[in-house]
Order: structure tokens, then C-alpha cells, then sequence
């Protein structure tokens, strides 16, 4: 009896942890992500939000480059984006979608604005996506 006085407290931990781990597993698959979104999330947001900003983060040389362009994409190169990074607030209320060749230097850019508070997500992929869904 005063080995069952001691293991129900253990059984207790651990059936709470339990539950506790597998309802953080299944609500992680509905948890929205606050710092990427998909090239397919981007195209949508192009139709269906009309005050989006899409800010592009490689250099000027690389937007007539090899993946081009989107459309009226305001540019301000990751090198300066610190520096630069005043000349957005009149977006600071808008969504505003962070995108460079791959998906790498468009992170250093997103992490600049969300920690200056703008509602900025990186784009993952980058160009090289965005075109390859594209075409």
C-alpha cells in the first residue's frame, strides 16, 4: 500500500505530461506562422490585399537581373535596411511581404521590421519560387 502512495503521484506527473506534450503537437499544426508565409500565400495576399507591400531586399543590379521583378516592389537592399528602414513608416500599419533571390537575406530584412514594428513576413523561396509558380 505505501508503494501505491508514492507511484500515484508519479502516475499523475506523467499522464499531465503526457496529455500536456500531445495537445501542444496537434495545436502546433493550426498555430499560424508569424514570420514566413509560402510564394503561394503571396500570391493570394497580391489578389486579395490591396494595400500589401512587397519590399524587395537584393540590390538594384539583381531586380533586371536572372528572376526579375514583381511590379511595383519598393526596393531598399538588406545592406542598408538598418539604416533605411525610416522610409517605410508610412507602410508601418500594412502588411508588408519580405522577398530576395532565395528566401535567405529577405529573414535579416523581416526580422529589421518586425522588430521596429511593422507587420512584415519573409517570403520563403524568395524570386526563384515566386517565378517558379509563376510561369
Amino acid at each position: 500500500m505505501k508503494k501505491l502512495i508514492y507511484l500515484l503521484p508519479i502516475i499523475f506527473v506523467l499522464t499531465t505530461l503526457t496529455v500536456s506534450c500531445q495537445s501542444k503537437v496537434e495545436d502546433k499544426g493550426n498555430v499560424k506562422d508569424n514570420f514566413n508565409m509560402t510564394v503561394e500565400e503571396l500570391v493570394i495576399a497580391m489578389d486579395s490585399d490591396t494595400s500589401l507591400v512587397i519590399l524587395d531586399v537584393r540590390t538594384p543590379p539583381e531586380l533586371v537581373g536572372e528572376h526579375g521583378q514583381i511590379e511595383g516592389v519598393i526596393n531598399i537592399p538588406v545592406q542598408v535596411i538598418e539604416k533605411r528602414v525610416s522610409e517605410l513608416e508610412k507602410y508601418k500599419h500594412q502588411n508588408i511581404a519580405v522577398i530576395c533571390r532565395s528566401g535567405n537575406r529577405s529573414v535579416f530584412g523581416t526580422k529589421v521590421l518586425q522588430k521596429n514594428g511593422y507587420k512584415a513576413k519573409n517570403v520563403m523561396g524568395g524570386m526563384k519560387a515566386y517565378n517558379k509558380i509563376k510561369k
